[in-house]
């Protein structure tokens, strides 16, 4: 069954029950009163005929004589009379009120027998006479030896009670239909939350999320998602997981467009070097079959010498990729003391023979900037920084490396007063393959992963690296903790990398 109709099974099986221990309980106690008042007429009755037989003489007393005595009488009043010498008799009073004189019928043998029968051993009895219906009945004994029976009849409780219980019903089965009809229209709009989600996961099931670019534009209406009730806590929760999903589902598919982006640049980056290699090869194996001895050696040589050249290209790309993995799985870090201070050092004095027609500054403090870091690794981020600033802008340009301590957090800035970045890659500038706009044109054969390892590395060291370009002021900063929390020494920074 559904959760409606157990519901309302429960409440009107349970109001139900209630309502009949209450008719149950109700007519009891009304019965009960009834056959007290019952009782004490009948008792009155019962003293009025025994002041009736005290008037007269015993063998007088019959049950005629006595009932004409009382005048008016209750309908349906039975008197029995038990006389030594006139033997048993008894009469009814007619169920109308009357006198008694017309209005009386005069009892059978086997209405008496059955009085007698329900006295047997009692004083006060319930007896159903034939043809009268159900009586009560008392006996009483007079100082004379005449045993008189009174009776009243119960017709009146059982019709009251049979009213009361009709009334209950009536009143009962109303109310059940009302209760069933509130309960029903309550628990339809309580569950109306439940029934918005039911469907709006239906929707969301049947879209195809396994590929291509997925938007879950489905949700709950605000109305049905009001975290103040328990089903509108569901529709609000379900809100969420779906915001969740749709964002967990726009980074997968953000990530797999990055990895074909990825793939291809890659592959394009090899294909080069490639065919050289092949081109260079196939070169050499036709001077050899085709030339002289002299040419063949001289076209070997040469094809040989083009061959290593894009060989390392390919292995320095290959070797960058495989960083960039290993940083990505945090497994390449060896942490250790680094000063800061003296990489830049020594940063600058490897970049500066390779460009004299750039004029290079430094700007480091007295004291050292020391940090919890990779040597090796750090020193390849301040030889990225220079190499970009230096290839990416003209003869002329000055380039300035500063190290300075913020706070808790040590700083390094590689500036340059060059053309700029062109805000169009700004964005992408540190995805992997990235290439500079025309204003930084490339000058050499770079694989466009320099900047992309010098972002894996600092926030490998738990730091930042931005950038802030405009024309004539572009500047690279690294920002990184003195002493992150996540980082501690490992090993020997200073050791040589094993790659």
């Amino acid at each position: 069954m559904s959760l409606q109709t157990r519901l309302m099974t429960a409440v009107i099986g349970f109001v139900s029950l209630i309502l009949v221990i209450v008719a149950v309980i109700t007519s009891a106690t009304l019965g009960s009163t009834l056959e007290r008042q019952l009782d004490d007429k009948v008792y009155g009755y019962a003293a009025s005929v025994s002041n009736i037989i005290k008037q007269t003489s015993p063998n007088l007393a019959t049950a005629e004589y006595v009932m004409s005595g009382r005048g008016g009488v209750a309908p349906g009043l039975l008197v029995v009379v038990q006389n030594p010498t006139s033997g048993i008799d008894g009469v009814v009073a007619s169920n109308t009120a009357g006198e008694f004189s017309d209005s009386t019928d005069t009892l059978t043998n086997a209405q008496l027998v059955q009085i007698a029968d329900a006295l047997t051993g009692a004083h006060v009895a319930d007896v159903t006479i034939d043809g009268l219906g159900s009586y009560r009945v008392t006996a009483t004994t007079t100082n004379s030896g005449l045993v008189v029976v009174t009776g009243l009849p119960r017709n009146e409780i059982q019709r009251q009670l049979t009213t009361l219980l009709t009334v209950i019903a009536l009143a009962t089965i109303g109310g059940l239909i009302l209760l069933a009809l509130t309960t029903a229209i309550t628990i339809r709009v309580g569950l109306r939350p439940l029934r918005a989600v039911a469907a709006t996961a239906t929707r969301v099931a049947n879209q195809p999320l396994d590929r291509g670019e997925v938007t879950i534009t489905e949700r709950i209406p605000a109305s049905e998602a009001d975290p103040r009730t328990e089903a509108g806590l569901v529709g609000a929760s379900l809100n969420k997981l779906l915001d969740h999903v749709n964002t967990s589902l726009a980074s997968r598919q953000k990530n797999e467009e990055r990895m074909r982006r990825f793939v291809a640049d890659a592959s394009h980056e090899l294909r080069t070097p490639l065919a050289s290699i092949r081109g260079y090869s196939e070169l050499s194996l036709r001077a050899l079959k085709q030339g002289t001895p002299a040419d063949a050696i001289e076209g070997t040589t040469t094809s040989l010498e083009r061959i290593q050249a894009q060989s390392l290209r390919m292995t320095r790309l290959v070797e960058d990729l495989l960083l960039l993995a290993r940083l990505d799985e945090g497994r390449e870090l060896v942490y250790g003391t680094v000063d800061l201070a003296q990489l830049a050092l020594e940063g600058l004095a490897d970049a500066r023979p390779t460009a004299v027609d750039h004029h290079w500054n430094i700007e480091v403090p007295d004291e050292p900037v020391v940090v919890v870091g990779d040597a090796g690794r750090m020193h390849q981020v301040v030889a990225n920084l220079l190499a970009n600033a230096r290839t990416h802008t003209p003869a002329g340009t000055t380039i300035t490396l500063t190290v300075s301590r913020e706070d808790d957090e040590a700083v390094l800035r590689v500036h340059d007063d060059g053309p700029g970045i062109d805000p169009g890659v700004r964005d992408e500038l540190f995805a992997r393959f990235a290439r500079g706009d025309s204003s930084r044109a490339r000058q050499t054969g770079g694989t466009g992963l320099g900047l992309a390892i010098a972002k894996a590395i600092v926030e490998g060291h738990g730091g930042f690296l931005t950038v802030a370009s405009e024309p004539g002021d572009t500047t690279f900063t690294v920002r990184i903790p003195v002493s992150p929390a996540s980082a501690a020494p490992t090993g020997d920074a200073s050791a040589p990398d094993a790659d």
